[in-house]
């Protein structure tokens, strides 16, 4: 029989999968990721909601530039 957790676990992997979620890994300086941490906290939101659209406002920015730079 297999435990509640190996279940679970799988089951996550299978619908992060289906959304098109990814774990990605870099390096920051320690400073910089404790601060955002706890800023993260004050906001009452998690650090990868944040990242993301933080992410997204860039890629947007980016985007928003390259159209003025055609026209």
């Amino acid at each position: 029989m297999e435990s509640k957790a190996n279940v679970q676990t799988r089951a996550t992997m299978k619908y992060q999968k289906k959304v098109g979620i990814i774990a990605k890994s870099f390096k920051i300086k320690k400073e910089l990721a404790d601060n955002f941490k706890i800023a993260c906290e004050k906001a009452g939101v998690s650090q990868a909601s944040q990242i993301s659209r933080m992410m997204q406002q860039f890629i947007d920015s980016v985007s928003d530039s390259d159209t003025e730079k055609q026209q």
